[in-house]
């Protein structure tokens, strides 16, 4: 870390709302809103606090309509001062201030009333999530697949596309680094937040966002999973090369979704725009984007197939020689680029 980059995160951390504002946003994301409930201050101040913590690097903020979630930032220099001052404020969980014991029991009145939220809205469509369910393999089985062949290898960065209620990343959450998933629905997101501050993941985070346009440069994460999502796309090729876009060289794409069937009814009742998609097609799409098959597994259910479809971005090949340059011999070039 740069000397200047520490310096700054520690002049932007030096004020007490602020160092309360770090200990609270590494606990949970929260709005301004909930954090000016919490901390008993105006809206105006504590955004002019979260934003200089913002422009150090030290939080991350997340757009979400007409709000916003701030987080402990989690890539960058700034992340490493802030998860420095973090360790320092909670060495000692039980020797916290007043104030920061008052911000705590606050910021769990708060997650009461979110899981307050997300149980209405499971229970408002409970029915129609379980007739899905009915129709299928346990979605037991389908988790174990997918942990089975993503968990065989190293995680630093999961992105989650349509992460609806957040089990996925609850089920990859203790395999990953990073864990982050995205939903243009607002009420799902309350919901994938319960779930997650629930299971104690806070290296998994939400976000608003479109799965044709993620908010992220290329080559951002390791493994990237769509999982039963792409039977509402209306371009699920375009989705696959968004999520390709974003891979890492030797990144693994995970895709779950339904074989070819013909219940029409779940179109009508569930708004599903594809009836499954069959296996060729959705390797042509795979490699259109870049990625090369790895595995296809079928999950048969009554009536419907789950299929789990794996595939890697291929790693990228070794530079030639530049021109002018000693060449090696053709075969020890080889046994270099294979290596």
């Amino acid at each position: 870390m740069k000397p200047e980059t520490m310096l700054a995160g520690l002049r932007a951390a030096a004020e007490p709302t602020r160092l309360r504002l770090i200990a609270l946003c590494a606990e949970a994301e929260l709005t301004v809103r909930e954090l000016t409930q919490i901390l008993g201050q105006s809206q105006p101040r504590v955004s002019r606090h979260l934003k200089v913590l913002c422009d150090a690097g030290l939080l991350d903020r997340s757009p979400e309509g007409t709000s916003a979630y701030f987080r402990l930032a989690h890539s960058g220099e700034g992340a490493e001062v802030a998860r420095a001052l973090t360790a320092l404020l909670f060495s000692e969980p039980r020797a916290r201030t007043r104030p920061a014991s008052l911000d705590f029991e606050r910021l769990e009145t708060v997650k009461r009333a979110r899981a307050r939220t997300a149980a209405a809205y499971f229970r408002a469509n409970a029915a129609r999530w379980d007739r899905i369910r009915s129709l299928h393999v346990d979605e037991a089985e389908v988790e174990r697949a997918l942990v089975e062949r993503l968990g065989a290898e190293p995680i630093a960065d999961l992105l989650d596309i349509g992460t609806g209620t957040g089990r996925i990343l609850e089920v990859l959450g203790p395999k990953v680094g990073n864990g982050i998933g995205v939903d243009l629905s607002r009420e799902m997101l309350r919901l994938a937040r319960s779930r997650l501050e629930r299971a104690g993941l806070r290296n998994c985070s939400v976000r608003q966002g479109d799965m044709y346009r993620l908010p992220w440069p290329a080559r951002s994460f390791d493994a990237v999973t769509i999982h039963q999502v792409l039977h509402y796309a209306e371009r699920p090729a375009a989705a696959i090369a968004e999520a390709a876009r974003v891979l890492r060289p030797g990144g693994r794409l995970a895709v779950v979704d339904f074989a070819p069937h013909e219940l029409v009814a779940l179109r009508e009742e569930h708004a599903h725009r594809h009836l499954g998609f069959a296996e060729a097609e959705m390797i042509r799409w795979c490699r259109q984007a870049g990625i090369e098959p790895l595995e296809v597994v079928h999950l048969p259910g009554k009536p419907l197939t789950v299929t789990l479809w794996l595939g890697r971005r291929p790693k990228e090949a070794a530079k030639a020689p530049r021109s002018g340059a000693a060449r090696a011999p053709r075969a020890a070039r080889e046994r270099r680029i294979e290596a």
